[in-house]
């Protein structure tokens, strides 16, 4: 039960993260604003997830994680309330961060995993809840694209709600309690990782907007940079810093993340760049003029096959070891990019190269959160995943 309910909660975050995508071209109408202000109802939860995520991660190590859990699923329930009832874009864009803060649920669920004696057991259930980002992030757009056929826009946000509540009842029920180290928090830390982040991650977001060479980009960014590298020196200063870097640079930790960053950037990649394709109109010869909704249904069967070997990841890394499962997935999932590179005339071009990818990518993801809390200890591995 333990893994269908982090399964369960992390494909409601990651179909929160797409949201609103079928939405993105009609929110200045909707909302009577600027297509640059509205941009940001997709961007402030990217943002938040990013910066929060180490720091949930953290604070389930310290507080102990099935509150953690808990709180993040709240603040799911929160941040969608607000949305579905927002007058305006201001309070969208405050319920769209608190929906991006809870994005930490993968990080502590896959840590609760971890923390189970059943090896195999453990495996399999962060090979399910690794998948279940990309699941419930491709399963969002078509589901996303007709609710706001069927219904009004904001349906969207009740929508999740309801699933906020759902889970909630779920976690509560069936997650054990797990002790926290008590540790204090490291909240000056905390505060540079999210300014720092914040700034290079707007700056990249921003920049095709703002331009990539205007001033306020290069200074979003410069003081990003420059934030970071401030952080750096303090945090490795610290006992108990909010990120362990001493622990992440090691050979194993590094390399793991890495790969982890490589295999989830070529994933969103194709993601928006396949959708884009199938979108475009059939007379600019660069695409095939499918509506969003068609777009969005040739990604289900690829996030489908991306849950069915999550199991299949798990039971390559039970037999041969998590590097092998790692290193096999990323050759599956290149091939599939291959395929796309080679053949990109026809739907079912994007359906089988999607599908080869995304069976790649979950073999390789049920692997890397046992490689990187194979190498650390036992009350850091919310931070470890999490980071």
């Amino acid at each position: 039960m333990i893994v269908l309910a982090l399964s369960l909660a992390a494909t409601s975050v990651s179909f929160m993260q797409t949201l609103v995508v079928p939405i993105q071209n009609h929110l200045p109408q909707l909302l009577d604003s600027t297509r640059s202000a509205t941009a940001w109802v997709l961007t402030v939860s990217l943002v938040a997830a990013a910066v929060t995520t180490p720091i949930s991660g953290r604070l389930a190590d310290l507080w102990g994680k099935r509150r953690v859990l808990l709180a993040l699923v709240v603040l799911l329930i929160l941040g969608s309330l607000i949305a579905a009832l927002a007058p305006g874009l201001w309070w969208l864009l405050l319920g769209r961060a608190l929906q991006g803060v809870s994005m930490g649920v993968i990080a502590v669920g896959i840590s609760i995993l971890g923390d189970l004696p059943d090896r195999r057991l453990s495996v399999t259930g962060i090979a399910f809840v690794s998948a279940s980002l990309g699941f419930g992030g491709a399963l969002g757009l078509p589901l996303a694209a007709w609710i706001v056929q069927v219904g009004d826009w904001k349906t969207l946000f009740w929508s999740t709600v309801g699933l906020g509540v759902a889970n909630l009842l779920v976690v509560w029920f069936t997650v054990p309690h797990s002790p926290g180290t008590g540790r204090k928090v490291d909240l000056l830390g905390a505060a540079g990782l999210g300014v720092g982040l914040s700034g290079i991650l707007i700056a990249v977001s921003q920049g095709p907007l703002w331009g990539w060479t205007s001033p306020l980009t290069l200074a979003v960014a410069g003081g990003g940079v420059l934030v970071l590298a401030g952080w750096v020196l303090f945090e490795l200063r610290l006992d108990e810093p909010i990120v362990d870097l001493r622990q992440f640079s090691r050979r194993p930790v590094l390399f793991a993340n890495l790969g982890a960053v490589a295999l989830g950037f070529s994933f969103f990649v194709m993601e928006v760049a396949y959708l884009q394709i199938l979108e475009l109109p059939a007379h600019t010869e660069a695409g095939l003029g499918l509506t969003m909704f068609e777009a969005s249904m040739a990604l289900v069967p690829p996030s489908l096959a991306m849950m069915a070997a999550a199991p299949v990841g798990a039971r390559i890394t039970n037999r041969y070891g998590a590097r092998v499962s790692t290193c096999s997935g990323a050759l599956v999932a290149a091939a599939g990019y291959g395929i796309a590179l080679l053949w990109h005339d026809e739907v079912w071009h994007f359906i089988l190269a999607g599908t080869v990818s995304c069976v790649g990518v979950a073999v390789a993801y049920a692997a890397i959160p046992t490689l990187i809390m194979a190498e650390v200890p036992r009350e850091a591995t919310g931070s470890a995943v999490g980071v």
